[in-house]
């Protein structure tokens, strides 16, 4: 039977800014408690380090939670929508029709219905960092010098200085379709950057190379951005795939002559006189040392190339952009990578696609919701089917959640004040749902959780200590989870 798990607090209301920032004597673990097995803190010794990797799933825009995971079908029509809810292979458990796919893995999958944080704007870096506070200037400003590191930085640079000599075949923070938000003709968006890190520990970047199948007709765009746009999220050939720039060795360029070349830069390299006092890399030898394993080596290239896969396979997935994306994540997981990021991004003008202000519904029957119900279910078929989903966590995710009023636009707005999130795999729950809506989707009425608290679980179960710290630019321990705990009615 279904399982609905927690407390009955109400939401978090009357939050403020303030209330995020740290009183003091939150960040009592320096840089040598960072690699600690457990704290007493972090929970069971059963679920810490269950998962060997993760697959980060990020709908840009934020899904509405009444046609995802939490309908209302009880509700008032300009509350519930035009989608009906259907039964899923959980007793009890329903979410929105438009997910039949999804609805028959619900049993391998906890549901978070009670997301909550108090600001209802595009914060991707609030979502995915320990930042404590989030204002628009941030949302636009990638290098703001009061960004926190994104999640995947902060597991490369702590896993590196576990084991300084590891060098992976594949990058251990790596993210795809493109840079975020470098499609859109907009200014690209703060979150998946190293910050305080250094920019050596931004993810590395996979490029999408491929045609899309479809036009799509956005409305209500820019004045300078046109109408109708190919949009590969709604569907591409079958001869896409992904790649990293500069990685494949040119016709006169062999390996050989590399090496020659790289012998030259290590001669050059033991003269320079400004060498890092403590031993520490410095941002550009990184870059190089990463850039030549990726070239001499074909693991990463052979990774991302999803055309090695049988069609077939790659249909379970679905033709689209994210649906190749969630296929080349696993590929690389499967090859040894540790952190992969896919975004489900904007093409063309800016508000489209999962940020829904206005004509929400074709959108959503067209192209959204049979797209993501045919790649998050056939990733949790097909990480289950290679034995890998145990080991392998999964969290679809988003920044905020929809208004529970469809506006005059026949849209939903911005909503921070509820949502809903879904895990799988790498130790979560399994046919599980945590925390509670109201009757509108509007407020929590039990069980609420922050962002902040999905990243001190993923680090937990990635077996990193939650309660660790990394050093900021001036050398301060910040909490790599900000105020975040582990969440154990998840794990």
């Amino acid at each position: 039977m279904l399982r609905i798990l927690g407390s009955t607090r109400r939401l978090c209301q009357g939050l403020t800014r303030r209330d995020f920032i740290h009183a003091g004597g939150i960040f009592g673990l320096g840089l040598g408690s960072l690699l600690q097995a457990q704290s007493a803190s972090s929970g069971g010794k059963s679920s810490f380090g269950r998962a060997k990797s993760c697959i980060l799933l990020f709908p840009y825009g934020s899904p509405p939670q009444h046609e995802t995971f939490d309908p209302k079908p009880a509700a008032p029509p300009e509350v519930r929508g035009e989608l009906k809810a259907i039964d899923t292979v959980v007793p009890g458990l329903q979410i929105c029709e438009l997910l039949p796919n999804i609805a028959k893995v619900m049993d391998r999958v906890t549901v978070v219905r009670s997301m909550c944080h108090p600001f209802p704007v595009h914060g991707v870096a609030y979502a995915l960092t320990g930042i404590p506070n989030y204002d628009p200037a941030l949302e636009v400003s990638p290098r703001d010098t009061r960004h926190w590191p994104f999640i995947g930085s902060c597991l490369d640079y702590i896993l590196e200085r576990q084991d300084p000599k590891d060098r992976p075949a594949v990058p251990r923070n790596l993210q795809l379709p493109w840079r975020m938000n470098s499609q859109n003709g907009g200014i690209a968006s703060a979150g998946p950057f190293a910050a305080f890190l250094g920019p050596s520990y931004d993810p590395v970047v996979a490029k999408f190379e491929g045609e899309a199948t479809r036009v799509l007709h956005k409305i209500n765009r820019p004045r300078n951005q046109p109408a109708d746009v190919r949009d590969p999220f709604a569907g591409i050939k079958p001869e896409g795939y992904f790649r990293i720039d500069g990685t494949e060795l040119g016709e006169a360029m062999t390996i050989d002559r590399m090496d020659r070349r790289r012998s030259l830069l290590t001669q050059l390299d033991a003269a320079r006189t400004n060498l890092d006092k403590q031993g520490q890399p410095l941002a550009f030898d990184r870059y190089r040392q990463m850039a030549y394993s990726f070239m001499t080596g074909a693991t990463l290239r052979e990774a991302l190339d999803v055309r090695r896969e049988p069609l077939k396979l790659r249909e379970q997935y679905g033709l689209t952009l994210f649906g190749q994306g969630c296929l080349a994540a696993r590929r690389v997981i499967e090859a040894g990578g540790k952190f992969v990021t896919v975004f489900w991004d904007e093409v063309g003008p800016i508000n489209t696609d999962w940020d829904t202000h206005w004509d929400q519904f074709p959108r959503l029957k067209d192209w959204l919701l049979p797209g993501f119900d045919v790649a998050f279910a056939g990733l949790i078929l097909d990480l289950e089917q290679r034995g890998m989903l145990d080991e392998t966590l999964v969290v679809w995710m988003s920044e905020h959640g929809r208004s529970p009023r469809i506006n005059s636009a026949a849209g939903r707005d911005h909503w921070s004040r509820v949502y809903s999130i879904a895990l799988a795999g790498g130790g979560i729950k399994r046919g599980t749902v945590v925390g509670a809506s109201d009757r509108l989707g509007g407020d929590v009425l039990s069980t609420p959780i922050s962002p902040k608290d999905i990243l001190a679980t993923m680090y937990h179960l990635l077996g990193i200590d939650a309660e660790a710290t990394v050093p900021d630019r001036l050398g301060r321990p910040m909490r790599i989870a900000g105020e975040g705990h582990v969440r154990h009615e998840l794990i």
